[in-house]
């Protein structure tokens, strides 16, 4: 682990070192006079907003033309010069004055390195914030010779959620549903003005066109603590995600693991093969087996039941081969407060419920109340102990977005128009999870899944193709009247679960209470498998997931405890 967190130190430091030593291109007037207005204000910083402000204004001319010359297929490309102040990280304690969503911090903000704004005869530079189905979408298909790309998120990857359940009991190898950034979009490695920062967004200023970065983990580093860092921007896409909802219930938090990242999958696998060996332990009383082997899962949507149906497929197959002493007190329950799978097709709703309490799910009405070490506390006051607890109740907005100081959706998420656009802000877009329609939109705001997500990656990337088209890909460029093209229409082209034993749902109603065609069965899982596996983002990851489905078939699963 320690070695982990020095590479990625390694790698910002060497994204900071690059920054540095890239020559810039030849300098207009417009930027002439902006670099002496910098210059002046590490001599009168309160007054620099202001003279960075006037100067823009005057120099806009300036940079949509220099846009617009830089499309052309014969224009020399300039390395990009980017400057720093200083030329190193700086620890938080020297920039504890700079708040989230920074105001009057133009001192603090000063001494902050940065990766500053683009200069005329420079492509412009759209930030992404995220990496996950949304903004690897957008990253995927945005248009490189029109634009920098730098992508700031606390992970190097996108995780291929589908297919996470199945990492849990040894299905499927983690590496299988993860795809490095950097194969996403190679601009972000390759580019010399495109880059990939290992760091978490705290705060975005839109008036002076930055984002505010955090390094948590700055291990490697130089000094002591979080590191911080800002990077402007000339459009700004803000993808950051959500955070799984817990409904402010006690004990939530500490004690249940989520099932939205590969690290929690890890942990869920290392927690269920470590119960199953310790239940061997001699002398350990029953109800103590019996509570260990207990895996409760809380929140009957999709993920829910994936995991539920992956357990008892694991149970049934592996650990009665492998775990024979204990193979009786492997139980698995279900909690939902209303019915399982609620978006799907009623008669699939059944099906489900039947299947899961065949392969020994049991299915558990209520609501949690409050979640201690070791039981589970409902509304009722029953309690069920527990030594595996997986929480799988939906997502809402993140502490991130709910600091941000934009307009909001109902439920809090980031609101948007129906062009994906900030309203209130200029330059600025949100797409995926933490985003949705405003209601002056009269559209209803997105359920909270991938395909939601990927649509409006590829959309946006469109959209920025056409504003680069007109000349309007640098910051203040972009018009009220520009053309846009079509506005974002979201259609759903149906949902898929698997509920084990080789069996799966498939519905392919466009809305919960139109018409459509729905089947479920061993069909059904067929098609499941199928669609996941070209949905797969790279070829290396779809020859993973095959053959790891072959192994598993042919050998069983891994129950190797690693860690």
């Amino acid at each position: 682990m320690a070695w982990s967190r020095i590479a990625r130190g390694s790698q910002l430091s060497q994204s900071l070192s690059r920054i540095v030593s890239e020559g810039g291109a030849a300098p207009t007037p417009a930027a002439s006079t902006l670099r002496n207005a910098a210059a002046l204000g590490h001599r009168a910083p309160r007054t620099t907003s202001s003279s960075f402000h006037s100067l823009a204004s005057a120099a806009l001319a300036d940079k949509c033309g220099a846009a617009a010359a830089h499309l052309h297929p014969h224009h020399h490309h300039p390395t990009r010069g980017i400057s720093t102040t200083p030329a190193k990280l700086l620890p938080a304690s020297a920039a504890e004055s700079l708040p989230a969503e920074p105001s009057d911090a133009t001192a603090a903000s000063s001494a902050l390195p940065d990766l500053g704004p683009t200069k005329p005869g420079e492509k412009p530079r759209v930030v992404v914030l995220g990496t996950g189905w949304a903004s690897c979408r957008f990253l995927k298909d945005v248009d490189t010779a029109a634009y920098d790309v730098v992508c700031v998120s606390p992970r190097n990857h996108m995780v291929f959620t589908p297919l996470l359940a199945s990492t849990c009991v040894g299905t499927l190898e983690f590496r299988s549903v993860v795809e490095p950034v950097s194969r996403i979009q190679p601009a972000l490695a390759t580019r010399p003005g495109s880059y990939f920062f290992l760091a978490t967004c705290t705060g975005v200023d839109a008036r002076k066109r930055e984002v505010y970065c955090t390094v948590a983990d700055g291990e490697g580093l130089p000094g002591a603590g979080p590191y911080r860092f800002r990077v402007a921007y000339d459009k700004l896409v803000i993808a950051s995600g959500a955070e799984p909802l817990t409904f402010g219930i006690k004990g939530v938090e500490e004690n249940a693991i989520f099932l939205r990242e590969v690290n929690q999958a890890q942990q869920i696998r290392r927690k269920l093969l470590t119960n199953l060996m310790l239940s061997e332990n001699p002398g350990l009383p029953e109800e103590e087996k019996k509570r260990l082997l207990h895996c409760v899962v809380v929140g009957g949507g999709p993920t829910g039941v994936e995991f539920s149906g992956e357990l008892s497929d694991f149970i049934m197959r592996d650990v009665r081969d492998r775990y024979s002493h204990v193979k009786d007190y492997v139980k698995v329950t279900l909690i939902e407060a209303n019915e399982i799978l609620s978006s799907f097709d009623v008669g699939l709703q059944d099906y489900a419920t039947r299947h899961l309490s065949k392969y020994g799910v049991k299915l558990v009405k209520g609501v949690v109340k409050e979640v201690l070490p070791k039981e589970i506390v409902l509304s009722d006051d029953t309690r069920v102990p527990y030594g595996l607890l997986v929480w799988s109740t939906g997502v809402g907005p993140s502490e991130f977005v709910k600091s941000l100081n934009l307009p909001k959706s109902p439920g809090g998420r980031i609101g948007i128009d129906e062009y994906l656009r900030v309203p209130s802000v200029e330059d600025v877009f949100a797409l995926g999870d933490c985003a949705g329609f405003l209601e002056s939109t009269g559209k209803p705001v997105l359920p909270a899944l991938a395909q939601v997500a990927e649509r409006e990656g590829k959309y946006l990337a469109q959209l920025l193709k056409k504003v680069a088209a007109q000349n309007a890909g640098k910051a203040h460029c972009l018009s009220k009247n520009a053309d846009l093209g079509e506005p974002f229409v979201y259609k759903h082209i149906g949902s898929m679960a698997s509920v084990g034993g080789y069996k799966a749902l498939v519905d392919l109603r466009e809305k919960k209470d139109a018409r459509g065609f729905s089947m479920a069965g061993f069909i059904s899982w067929f098609v499941w498998r199928s669609a996941y596996l070209t949905r797969v983002v790279s070829w290396r990851n779809r020859f993973y997931v095959a053959v790891n489905w072959t192994t598993t078939f042919v050998f069983g699963r891994d129950n190797t405890r690693i860690g």
